[in-house]
């Protein structure tokens, strides 16, 4: 074990990948540049991490208002009065809630008359759900914004203000994280966080520094609702976000084949040394109590696929309630061997496997919320050890939410998973978690608790929808 004054976040390089099987990238034609060029990382000491976690922890973020288009919405109105830039907490009822969209695949084909049609309804989704659930805290965007590889270098991150257009109209934070489609050739991880930085409103930042890291690696603590920001308030919730990269390098091609450069799948180790570090100080600065938290990453892990494919029993429509039509679930680390190969020789490497011993030795990590696969919309416990696994599960719950843009494959019907989280039930490590529709109505309405996995719930019904304005 190693003395706090030795902690160090690992210096910067760049891991060798192997180029994926995607559609080829848009290309262009100058010279232009987009985003932050990556800046060089420096060794992190563990005094820096602490006031890194005392700047989240403790200082409200600057309250100036940025013009941006938006979008006209029934609840704007009761909200204008929100202070976005304040930080989190619970409402006075003692409530939090949390609306999360995933594989919203902006950009798809915007040189035909479909493309920006399935973005207007995508839009249009979120504005629908939105209006319905205006107790909503915070928004989640759970990767694949961006559907990377039909956009074009010199507007590929403009495509964030039309997403949180309707996150601005009714005034509410919001917090992402990437997705593999989120980075190709013609579009970057930082150039996206450097637009959604220009907003008052994103929470989404950068923690991890290291180049093999990704980008979306952070955690938001939640207070108590009569906190007021001093050093005397402990969170009641701490929800990380974790980035499970994929995707191709920006602007880099083989030097041999002129193929695209593939990125690693998985949550990077130097994330989970980081999250083993952050954590033992934020349970420190608590007075040695655990603080329950979420967790929100974009590709599953091994567990999602070993819980639907390996458990007896697999994914049962009544006790763990959702749609369960991609089989198998795409995992962290698919496709490439344990030697860092990968070539199509090998279907899974193993490599996400410190993360899942990261998450399932933390006390109080309750959920992790996960997206990529468009048909799965299910929660399950992962409790012990499954067949085929050599990690042991804790009791976490394993939980996709809905797809939720007219981009991307599939036709299940959109909407966003809703969690909602109570200081009451934070006692137990309890949270109540279902799904609003475009259409309104609302499925897969569960409480993750003791019980869950035994508990018998309605079945989801496989409802699809198409965009009626795409003209296909």
């Amino acid at each position: 074990m190693m003395d706090n004054d030795d902690i160090v976040l690992k210096p910067c390089h760049r891991r060798a990948a192997g180029d994926g099987h995607e559609a080829p990238p848009l290309e262009h034609h100058d010279d232009s540049d987009e985003g932050p060029a990556n800046t060089a990382c420096t060794p992190l000491p563990i005094a820096m991490v602490f006031l890194a976690i005392a700047s989240v922890l403790f200082i409200a973020l600057p309250s100036t208002q940025l013009r941006v288009p938006v979008i006209k919405s029934s609840s704007s109105t009761s909200r204008a009065n929100r202070q976005v830039s304040s930080p989190l907490a619970f409402r006075p009822d003692g409530t939090f809630q949390l609306s999360i969209f995933e594989d919203l695949h902006f950009g798809e084909n915007a040189w035909d008359a479909w493309g920006p049609q399935q973005d207007i309804n995508s839009v249009r989704v979120i504005n629908t759900v939105l209006d319905a659930e205006p107790d909503t805290g915070l928004v989640v965007l759970n990767g694949d914004l961006i559907t990377g590889e039909n956009t074009f270098r010199e507007n590929s991150s403009l495509y964030i203000d039309q997403i949180v257009a309707p996150l601005v109209a009714h005034s509410l934070p919001w917090a992402s994280t990437y997705g593999n489609h989120d980075s190709d050739y013609n579009i970057s991880r930082l150039a996206l966080l450097a637009r959604e930085a220009a907003y008052p409103n994103a929470r989404t930042t950068r923690m991890v520094l290291n180049d093999d890291a990704g980008v979306t690696n952070y955690f938001l603590p939640v207070y108590p609702s009569d906190c007021r920001v001093e050093p005397s308030c402990t969170p009641e919730l701490i929800l990380w976000f974790f980035d499970s990269r994929g995707g191709f390098q920006y602007q880099e091609r083989n030097a041999s084949t002129g193929q695209r450069v593939g990125q690693p799948d998985w949550v990077d180790h130097s994330v989970v040394d980081w999250f083993y570090q952050t954590n033992a100080v934020l349970t420190q600065r608590a007075g040695g109590k655990p603080i329950p938290s979420l967790g929100f990453v974009h590709i599953p892990t091994e567990a999602s696929r070993a819980l639907q494919q390996n458990r007896t029993g697999g994914i049962d429509p009544r006790r763990q309630p959702g749609i369960n039509q991609d089989i198998p679930v795409s995992q962290q680390g698919q496709g490439w061997c344990a030697d860092g190969r990968n070539d199509g020789t090998c279907a899974y490497g193993g490599q996400d496997v410190p993360f899942m011993q990261a998450i399932t030795s933390t006390p109080g990590f309750m959920a992790l919320f996960s997206g990529h696969d468009h048909g799965n919309t299910w929660c399950a416990k992962w409790d012990g050890l499954l067949p085929g696994m050599t990690v042991k599960g804790n009791g976490v719950n394993l939980c996709f939410g809905q797809h939720s843009g007219y981009g991307g494959y599939g036709s299940w019907i959109r909407g966003a998973r809703q969690v909602v989280v109570t200081r009451k039930k934070l006692k137990k490590l309890e949270v109540h978690t279902y799904i609003r529709l475009e259409s309104g109505k609302v499925v897969g309405a569960v409480t993750l608790n003791a019980t869950y996995g035994k508990d018998e719930y309605p079945i989801t019904p496989d409802d699809r929808t198409r965009c009626m304005t795409c003209l296909y």
